[in-house]
């Protein structure tokens, strides 16, 4: 009780990691208005330049699409995040996805979520641009500050903070 009582200063920090290699954008830059008016809640995108997505954070799988194109993540402070590789890659239905995470499995930020043909995806989806979203984030017991760095290394680049307000 004294810890939390004395300890307000310093309050625990989320960081959330590029899960690929590539370039950076805003949230509010995603051609689909879902993400970029933050329907789904903050977050911030990333234009892959590999396939394959790699955990952004140390936490708990809670969703695979059965499409295989989005993987969910609670983090350890409680964040949901959703990882979605593309747009409209819904449609693909599974089509040059591999998953390698189950819902229940517990990963580390580095660890191979989803691997996917870049080519393929590419020529088949509306945009490669793959938001990563925190779907909890209208609760309001946190703030997020968004990166201003435009390109990052996966499981280096810090692309959002999230922390307690």
């Amino acid at each position: 009780m004294f810890k939390k009582l004395f300890n307000k200063s310093e309050a625990k920090k989320l960081s959330i990691y590029a899960p690929v290699d590539g370039e950076i954008l805003p949230i509010t830059e995603v051609p689909d208005p879902v993400f970029s008016e933050k329907m789904m809640g903050e977050g911030i995108a990333v234009v892959p330049a590999e396939g394959k997505i790699y955990a952004p954070v140390a936490g708990k799988i809670v969703n695979v699409a059965p499409t295989k194109h989005a993987v969910g993540i609670e983090a350890e402070n409680g964040s949901e995040i959703l990882i979605h590789i593309g747009l409209e890659t819904v449609v693909l239905d599974g089509e040059g996805f591999d998953v390698a995470v189950s819902v229940g499995d517990t990963v580390s930020v580095g660890d191979v979520l989803v691997s996917f043909d870049l080519d393929q995806v590419a020529s088949k989806a509306k945009s490669m641009v793959t938001p990563i979203v925190i779907t909890n984030s209208q609760d309001g017991t946190k703030t997020y500050e968004p990166t201003a760095e435009t390109v990052g290394k996966k499981g280096e680049t810090v692309l959002m903070t999230v922390s307690e307000r």
